[in-house]
Formats: structure tokens, sequence, C-alpha cells
């Protein structure tokens, strides 16, 4: 099921809150928050009409309302620790849960709550160029040639950004055998090719297909087919790099928060039910790559997915979260070294 008619209508909304389904009884009164990255919007748009059907069949007698708030993953975790009272949080990166986390609004293991690490599925950073890829752009290399303007959000405010600045990395880190300088050139490169940083990937998505700025957009995997099926292929097209890395968007409850609203069984199987037949078919529907395929009810919507090398976070050249976050996207890291903002 494509949900892309709304894509423009909604990227305007950044971390508005909005219902996303409701059914109405005589009983209890129940609302869950969940706080969300930029691009799932759709995701939720149509997941929260089935759960909300799933939890009515089960509890016949709850008044439910579900609400999402979307926006960067980075600036989405600094809106809950600021007191954004979110039940649960479905955000892009480890590293943004783990934030939450410290300020002791949930479990400090919070990964081992819910199967394969917290994450029901995963993505990629993926090259949406324009039709018939006019500046050739293949791969990581082509991104710095003379004349290539690159759209991009920032990394400290959006977890795609962090995402393709650590694909770019990984790509350099191999080329150049480590050579941390040689790194460090390519990237700085990189992003002086980049005229502007959105706060969110939506908003880099909206730039680049609406507004019609730049050549290549470093693009969510689903983002970049909502885009295609919003314009059409004969606007856009998807450039998969030989090398990418492997997103993996995190889900938790958010205990301090759940305690409070009497809302911990809700929450609990909201996210549950994402590793459900249902919930992993409407994640592929949606463009993301379910953690349990066998379970997609539709086998053909896997099609859509080719294989692609990936690097994960925990590989050596990162170390993990723990490590990469403050060495690269924390204040002073490598991130803030590299970068001069466009004049």
């Amino acid at each position: 099921m494509k949900r892309t008619a709304q894509f423009l209508a909604l990227a305007g909304f950044v971390a508005a809150i909005g219902l996303a389904g409701v059914i109405t009884a005589r009983a209890d009164d129940k609302t869950l928050l969940n706080v969300s990255y930029d691009p799932t919007r759709e995701l939720y748009q149509q997941y929260d009409d089935a759960f909300a059907k799933h939890w009515a069949a089960a509890h016949p007698g709850d008044n439910l309302t579900l609400q999402v708030s979307n926006g960067g993953s980075g600036s989405q975790a600094q809106a809950v620790i600021d007191g954004l009272g979110a039940d649960v949080v479905t955000l892009g990166a480890k590293s943004d849960i783990d934030a939450i986390a410290a300020k002791g609004l949930l479990d400090a293991n919070w990964e081992s709550k819910f199967p394969h690490k917290s994450l029901p599925y995963t993505s990629t950073i993926v090259f949406l160029v324009r039709h018939g890829n006019p500046k050739g752009i293949h791969d990581w290399p082509d991104l710095i040639k003379d004349g290539i303007e690159v759209v991009a959000p920032n990394p400290k405010t959006s977890s795609g950004a962090r995402w393709a600045y650590l694909g770019a990395w990984a790509w350099a880190a191999k080329q150049y055998n480590g050579d941390e300088s040689k790194i460090k050139d390519y990237i700085k490169t990189l992003y002086s090719h980049v005229p502007v940083l959105d706060s969110g990937a939506r908003g880099s998505t909206v730039t680049f297909t609406q507004k019609g700025i730049g050549d290549v957009e470093l693009a969510w995997e689903n983002d970049a087919q909502l885009a295609i099926g919003e314009f059409g292929a004969d606007q856009l097209e998807i450039v998969y790099p030989p090398q990418s890395i492997q997103a993996e968007p995190p889900v938790a409850v958010v205990d301090k928060n759940v305690d409070a609203h009497g809302t911990r069984a809700l929450a609990t199987e909201f996210i549950n039910y994402l590793y459900s037949p249902e919930g992993q078919t409407i994640i592929a529907e949606n463009h993301s790559r379910p953690i349990y395929p066998d379970l997609v009810t539709d086998k053909k919507l896997l099609d859509a997915f080719p294989k692609v090398n990936l690097v994960t976070i925990d590989d050596p050249i990162f170390g993990g979260w723990a490590k990469a976050q403050p060495y690269h996207f924390g204040n002073g890291g490598i991130f803030d070294q590299i970068y001069q903002p466009a004049k």
C-alpha cells in the first residue's frame, strides 16, 4: 500500500502532534504518545489504524487515542528530555534513546526489552537523484565531483544525517585504508558540497524534491521510495551505492512517563505489535526492511529491497554508538571540526 499523497502536506508539520487513530467506547480513556523521527509519518499513520483495531478487539471497553510527534530524531530526543510526555519513542538511532535513558527517563537496559535489540526493522542510506542520473552519481566519490550539490540534513539534529555521515566515513575508511587524515579530508570536502543542512530528513527530501535544490540527496531508503511514489519515476530515481550503512532505528517504552500515565501495558503492546505479521507487513509496505521478513504476509513486498553491502555501527571503524556519538557528533567532535556552513 502506498501512502504518498500526503507526503508534502505532512512534511511541513515537523514535530507536530496529530491524532493517528481513535476508537471510542464507554469505559477507560487511554492515550498513547509516540515520539518518532521524521520519515515515519506514513508508517505510523497506517500502523496506528491497525493497532487501534487490534487493541479494541482485546479491550472493547477502552476509548483509545493514539498520537504521534515527528521531527529530527536528535531534536525529538531532546524534546522528551525537556518534558514532552512520550509513552514510547521510535527514534532513528540508538544514541538518541541512550540520551533519554541517561536522564533517568527509561531503563538503561532498554535494548533488551524487545526482540532483536529493540529493532523492529532496519533501513539504509541511498542516493536520490534526478531522472536519468544526469550527473552520473553512482558511488561515494562521485559526491565530491566539481559542480555536484548534495542535499543532507544536520547530523546534530537528524539521525538520518548521522547514518549518511557514517556511510560516507565507512567508504572513506576502506578507500584510504583507515588513514584518518584522508578520511577527514573526504568528509570535509563532502560537506562543502552541502549548501544547507535541514534539521530533519523529511525536510531535506522536501528541499530536494519540492524546491528542486541539489543534484543528489543522501536519503533514508523509505523516504526515497516515497518521493518516487509522489513525483514519479520520470522525475526521480534511486541509486544504491556498492557499500552503504545499515541504519538501525530502535524503539522503547519511556518508563517514567508510562508509570505516571498508567499506560505501561498499552505502550508495551504498541511496540510488541510491530513484531507481529501485520506490523512487519506494514513496515515493508512503507519501504523499511522488516526484521522478520518471514512474517511478511505479502512476500512480493520484499522484492523492493535489493541486497547491498552494509557496514554496521558495531564495525571496528565505529566501535558502537557509545564511542561513535561523542567522537563524531558530540560538541567539538569530528563533525564540528570539519563543517563550515556555506556563506
